[in-house]
């Protein structure tokens, strides 16, 4: 896409802070720095969302993360642990609509960086869980 922001980055019309490029995707350092070492990998393809992945896209892009990680983790030997988020659309807070997966290096529990899980275990019985993993399991059947 001509006017998206990361296809822009991609083609290094927009000034980056590159960590990792290939063929595949390219891996820069994210504007925000969440924390140190906060790296974005988006594919050179432009997609919008997860959605929009085919198999040999999702393959070729997810193998990429594990080496990123890696390089992040042993760069900084303050990083504890790693947070790997993939947004996907606007209730999910994806705010560039070219598909990215953050890779937000952490350093403590008291780095500026946050996650919430509500807990509604309560809400759900066997049946009722039962009765969402057979829609899902139904979607897959349709896709095969």
């Amino acid at each position: 896409m001509i006017d998206c922001i990361f296809c822009k980055i991609v083609r290094n019309e927009i000034p980056n802070v590159p960590v990792y490029e290939d063929d595949v995707v390219k891996a820069f350092l994210d504007i925000t720095q969440v924390t140190p070492g906060h790296t974005l990998i988006v594919p050179k393809k432009h997609v919008p969302d997860i959605f929009a992945y085919d198999t040999d896209l999702a393959a070729a892009v997810f193998e990429r993360v594990p080496k990123i990680a890696r390089a992040i983790k042993a760069s900084n030997p303050a990083i504890k642990g790693m947070n790997i988020l993939n947004n996907n659309g606007k209730v999910a807070y994806q705010s560039v609509f070219h598909s990215h997966i953050h890779l937000i290096p952490r350093y403590g529990d008291q780095d500026d960086f946050g996650m919430h899980f509500g807990d509604h275990s309560a809400q759900y019985d066997n049946a009722k869980l039962e009765a969402v993993a057979a829609k899902i399991r139904n979607q897959l059947e349709a896709q095969a």
